[in-house]
Parts: structure tokens; sequence; C-alpha cells
């Protein structure tokens, strides 16, 4: 700790050195009032003890301009003089001082006040400083509020117009099931009769984007005793990691900083109805393990609650990429896989049943033509062949925006190639020679051995208008083959998906 000793007499700072460095202060010197505010500055003492009749600036000045200087101001000034009389000591004080010692002093209580506005210079500093951290994490903290605050708004005005929007599409595009007449959708439609009678089965929803996984989801919902309770979807890739439980499972006020008001999260909302997770596979990791105990129990507790709740909630999941994967690199729990998926619904891509595309086509024709007060026109056969070239990696989503533009394109007449504005290869009309015919074929064929054999026997049939033993003898394969490839994908039967895969 350093001393500044203000003194025009050497002898005094020679007496007051000799008893303060051995007590572990380093001493410094300034004969004079204006070096004395020069080396304050630079040296930046822990205390001043300071003359008051020096030639100059005298002790009273040179505190005040200590005082009044930002480096120099939290130094304690304590003066020490001869000077006694009750005037000096009140215009010490009334200068700044902390303390006035006069001479002769003794060498105990000078060392004893020292040490005392030393520590308490030090303990003042501390505080200083732990208010300005506690001032500036306040603030940071308050920021982060308002920021969460804004986010949960945000996000909250966004959710609810994907699901205002995600409720009108589900009613535009029906919710008794896909359009389509393949033996895929039939399965489908016949899952979800038998998943709607147990209400309390959880479901994963597998399939490429696009595919229809909310309209199941609605469907499951709506034609379920539960149909009278709240259906709230969730995009889980959207909602913000540091929001996630809080959205969830709500919070108490109080909880934490900003938290108002008591909140209700979406299980508490959709009790007695059902929840549907949305890209279940992107779900924050400290999520899934809270997750899992809702599965199993049914009890959560919101942020800042003693008491847990108790819901009747159906969890749907939906999924666009591999689970399996994302549990063989840790990303997502394996037995919370398993408790969401006690039964699997998978959605095929539009490729894999390229026969409902006509149906599909038509339906979205109507929906449009009566959203815009006008007739529904026909689609050319040269639209639809070409509609039927195109590979639609946007699956349904895809095609009933193709449609609705194509609509608009036409003004009302017939839909040709045209007015698709598919890509230039797809929507030119094939050639007529065997061997791009062949390879337009082949290319659309779907990338699956099993899947491709059965396109082949369905072209085959429309070819030879469902003649069974004509289809036979184009494709080379007896007739017993066809019929047991088409027995089955009709009769198959359906099994719970745990561990196995409605495959459709």
């Amino acid at each position: 700790q350093r001393i500044l000793i203000v003194d025009d007499v050497p002898a005094n700072i020679d007496v007051l050195g000799a008893f303060l460095e051995p007590a572990g202060f380093e001493v410094l010197a300034a004969p004079s009032g204006e070096k004395a505010l020069a080396l304050a500055t630079r040296a930046r003492p822990s205390l001043v003890l300071l003359d008051v009749v020096m030639p100059g600036l005298d002790g009273y000045e040179t505190c005040r301009r200590l005082r009044a200087h930002p480096e120099t101001a939290s130094i304690p000034v304590v003066f020490i003089t001869a000077r006694d009389d009750p005037a000096s000591l009140a215009a010490g004080f009334h200068a700044g001082g902390v303390d006035y010692i006069t001479k002769p002093f003794a060498r105990d209580e000078v060392l004893l006040r020292v040490k005392t506005h030393v520590e308490l210079h030090r303990m003042t500093r501390s505080l200083e400083e732990q208010t300005a951290a506690l001032t500036q994490a306040n603030r940071r903290l308050q920021e982060e509020v308002d920021r969460r605050e804004r986010a949960e708004k945000a996000f909250a005005a966004a959710d609810d117009r994907l699901s205002l929007l995600s409720q009108q599409e589900a009613e535009r595009w029906g919710l008794d099931g896909f359009i389509g007449k393949s033996p895929t959708i039939a399965r489908i439609v016949q899952d979800l009769r038998r998943l709607q009678d147990f209400p309390a089965t959880g479901v994963l929803i597998t399939g490429e984007s696009g595919t229809g996984k909310e309209l199941i989801a609605r469907a499951l919902h709506l034609g379920s005793p539960r149909a009278a309770g709240p259906f709230i979807a969730i995009n889980c890739s959207a909602v913000p990691a540091e929001l996630c439980e809080s959205l969830f499972f709500g919070h108490r006020q109080g909880a934490f900083s900003g938290a108002n008001r008591d909140k209700k999260g979406y299980f508490e909302l959709a009790d007695g109805g059902t929840i549907f997770l949305d890209e279940v596979g992107d779900m924050p990791a400290s999520l899934q393990a809270k997750l899992l105990r809702v599965l199993e129990s049914g009890a959560f507790l919101p942020l800042g609650a003693e008491r847990e709740l108790r819901v009747d909630v159906r969890v749907v999941a939906a999924t666009n990429v591999d689970l399996d994967g994302k549990m063989g690199s840790g990303v997502f729990r394996q037995d919370l896989y398993y408790r969401l998926a006690r039964f699997t619904v998978r959605t095929p891509p539009l490729r894999e049943r390229k026969e409902d595309l006509p149906l599909l086509a038509a339906h979205f024709l109507e929906l449009f033509a009566r959203e815009m007060s006008r007739r529904s026109p026909p689609l050319t056969p040269l639209a639809l062949a070409a509609l039927e070239r195109y590979h639609f990696p946007g699956n349904v989503r895809e095609l009933k925006n193709v449609i609705e533009r194509a609509l608009i394109q036409s003004g009302g007449a017939d839909i040709g190639p045209e007015h698709l504005q598919l890509p230039a290869a797809v929507a030119a009309e094939p050639r007529g020679d065997a061997r791009g015919s062949a390879a337009t074929a082949l290319e659309n064929l779907p990338f699956n051995l099993e899947l491709a054999e059965l396109e082949l026997i369905r072209r085959a049939l429309a070819r030879c208008g469902g003649n069974v033993a004509q289809a036979a003898r184009l494709l080379g394969v007896p007739r017993m083959r066809i019929y047991r490839r088409l027995g089955a994908e009709v009769d198959r039967p359906v099994r719970p998906s745990v561990p196995a895969r409605s495959d459709g």
C-alpha cells in the first residue's frame, strides 16, 4: 500500500516514513501541493497524509483539487498539521479530508488511523468494483430477458401463423386421408383407421418433406375420441433452445428474470388432445430426457413450480431424417425413439405413387378453381404426360404449387405443358423413337427393386387394359407372379413397427 506524504519540511517526511515503512507501507513524498497533485495522479496512492501550511498551494486547496480530479477523487486524505483550532479542523473536513491529526502526534495513533483508512479505502474500492460488475451483469441479464421476451413473442406469433396456415391447408386437402387409390395409400388409410381406435398409442410418421406427414397427424386426431380436444403442432427445429423447456412445460411467475406471470406450456395446453412434434429429430438433447419422462408418466414440472402436473396427451411425431443414424451418433435418445415409434407410418414420396398423380392434380385444380371462382379446366394429355415424367423432389406440396401456378398461367383455359413451368427437358414432348421412350421410362422408375417391379406390372396392366394374361406375356413372366405380387401388395398385414417399420 502506497502512502503519499505531502510536507514542505523534509524532517517531517522522514519521521513519518520511519514508522510507516516498517509497517509494510511504500512511502512517497512531495514537498508541495503542485507536485503532490502530479504524483497522486500518476501513482494512485492508497492514502495521502497532507500538511496544511505550505508555500504555493496550501493543504486545503490541494485536497479540493485531489477531490475534483476523477483519477484521485476516491483517495482518502488525512490532514496532519500543527493547527488545532476548531476553524482549521472544520476547514479540513470541508475541503474533503477524512481525518485530521494534530502535531505533535503519537506514533501508534497515526499508524492505527492510517491502517484504518487504508483498509476502508480498499473495502470501498472492492465494493465499487463489485457494484459495477453487478450493474453490468444486471444490464446483460435485462438485455437477455428483453431478448428472450422478443424471441418468445416472435416465436409465438410465428407459431400461431403457422398453425393457422397448417389448419387451413389441412382443411383444403381433406382430413379423411390422402387423395389416391394406390395400394400404398390404401394401406396408410387402413393404418389410420386402426390407430384412431387407439388414441393413446404413440405414432411416428416418417417420410420426405412435402409428403403430408402433418395431414396424417391431423387425421389421426380428428378421427379419434380426442377430436374435441386441442391439436398442438410444433416444429421442433424452430424452437429456440433457450426457450424450449418453458414453451413445452410452462413456467410460474418468478421462475426466472422476466417471468412476470404464469404461462402454460404446450403439454398443458394440449391436455385431452394431441401434440404433433414435427421434425422431432431436431429436438434439443436437453429436452429429450424431459419429454421421455412425460411420455412414461404423463407428468411434468413447470419451471418454478413445486408440484407436478398430470396431462392426458397423445404424442404424434414426424421426421424426414434417418433417426437410426442419429441414435447411432448419440444425437437422439434410443429410449425416446422406442417410446415415440410404438407404431410407424411411412408416407411415400410422390414418385412412388405416380398412379395417384392424375387424381391429385384434378383435386388441386378443383380446389384452386373454386377459390378463384372459375371453372376447373382439364389437363391436356401432354400436360399430364409431362407431370408423370417429372420426379417431383418436393412431392405433393410441390405438385400443389405447380397446379396452382398453372391455373393462374392458363387464365382458365385448358392446361398444357407450357403452363406447368417444369424444367424444359421434362415439359418437352417426348421423342417418338423407342430408345428415347425406353430411356425416359427407365429414368422414371423408382430406385428400388421391389417398387420398380410393381411399377412395371402396373404399366403393363394399364397398357393391356387390365388383362393379366396379356400383361404377363408383355413382361415375359408367368401370370401367377403378377397375381402373387399384387396380392402381396394389397393383402400384406399391417404390423406395429417396434422395431419394424411400416414400409408402405
